[in-house]
């Protein structure tokens, strides 16, 4: 089915639910899923959470379930429908059959956000990368045209006859995106080589996305870097250095958010982004402490972090969006008490506290031995 990439496509949201959620309740899951399909600029003029006893083998969903929404995507004049968990390509390909319209899992939607937010050369080429890797196993079967492949969101591969074609121009093309991304690493050794990295400690900002890195990022360095309400909105990492009051100076780098269920495909295009973790001396793991299982999403960042082999560096928390929730009701665990600090980014509270905990977090870097290799430069 081509459609216009111009004008925001009709989408409809199905969420399966198995059971009880494994992400806090269902409910924050689905909000999430919501803001992703936000984030990707659809317009979703219909929703369904399917609460299922068994999932079926074929379309997840039930025949009698399938034929109700099918009827309501064709009264809507919907284009897309939008899976809520990730799906094998058989599954899916029996979903869009029954359902009249093509389908996107979770991974899918999180590929299409990126694929409209990337803007650098290594974002795009990151991101392509990704998108490949996730096309392949899902060729056989799809209509479309290949050439579409990075429009965003519900792009699909070749045609049953050329199939076999396809595979190989999409293999060549992967082995050309992997030797540009080794090109990057390589450029990235030299920055870390010239030097600056010994005059300066480096901070990341980290944490889930939307939990308001950017804000925090423009606000310390005056810099004018997006931090749009949507997720995903900052891909292409930026390095700035910060004076602070006391004179200390620092890097100060904005990261990629991370989200739930990281797609693999994505970890490993964006291996080379990750790597401002790596060179850093010590997070920033910014929290949007106005949701209510913002302590599952720290966990969701440091699950990113151990499969990076990450962790163990010191940590400042700066709790965003203090500004959204009464403060009488946050009840911090005793383990955030001792390394965090409660802000706003719209309302400045608690920043020169912040300040002066980042003092405290630099003084006590130079009394560290000196970190392995280097850092990204700006």
């Amino acid at each position: 089915m081509q459609k216009n990439l111009d004008t925001p496509e009709k989408a409809i949201l199905v969420y399966p639910v198995v059971g009880k959620a494994l992400f806090g309740d269902w409910q924050a899951d689905f909000d999430e899923l919501k803001e992703l399909v936000r984030s990707a600029d659809l317009d979703l003029v219909d929703e369904e959470v399917v609460f299922l006893k068994e999932v079926n083998s074929k379309t997840l969903i039930g025949k009698g379930k399938l034929e109700e929404l099918r009827g309501r995507a064709d009264a809507l004049g919907v284009d897309l429908a939008v899976l809520g968990v990730n799906a094998s390509p058989s599954k899916e390909r029996n979903l869009e059959e029954a359902l009249g319209v093509p389908v996107v899992d979770r991974t899918q939607l999180i590929l299409g956000i990126f694929a409209k937010r990337a803007r650098s050369k290594e974002g795009k080429v990151q991101v392509e990368l990704a998108q490949l890797r996730d096309l392949l196993p899902r060729l056989s079967g799809k209509g479309g045209q290949l050439s579409r492949l990075g429009g965003g969101i519900g792009t699909r591969g070749p045609g049953e006859k050329k199939l076999e074609v396809d595979r190989r121009r999409i293999g060549t093309r992967i082995h050309v995106l992997k030797q540009d991304l080794k090109q990057v690493e390589r450029h990235r050794r030299l920055q870390r080589g010239s030097g600056r990295r010994e005059a300066f400690p480096m901070l990341a900002l980290i944490g889930y996305t939307n939990a308001g890195k950017s804000s925090l990022f423009n606000m310390l360095t005056h810099a004018h870097v997006v931090a749009e309400d949507k997720l995903f909105a900052t891909l292409d990492p930026t390095v700035r250095r910060v004076r602070l009051p006391s004179a200390q100076e620092a890097l100060l780098v904005d990261t990629v958010g991370i989200i739930r269920d990281m797609p693999e495909n994505l970890l490993q295009a964006f291996r080379a982004t990750f790597e401002d973790f790596e060179q850093a001396d010590a997070y920033i793991h910014v929290v949007d402490v106005s949701q209510p299982n913002y302590r599952a999403k720290i966990e969701e960042v440091n699950d990113v972090l151990r499969k990076l082999e990450l962790l163990g560096k010191p940590v400042l928390y700066a709790l965003n969006k203090s500004d959204l929730i009464q403060p009488e009701k946050l009840r911090l665990e005793e383990d955030l008490k001792k390394q965090a600090v409660v802000i706003s980014t719209k309302t400045s509270d608690g920043i020169p506290k912040l300040i002066e905990s980042v003092e405290g977090l630099l003084e006590a870097l130079t009394k560290l031995p000196a970190p392995k290799g280097g850092a990204v430069g700006s």
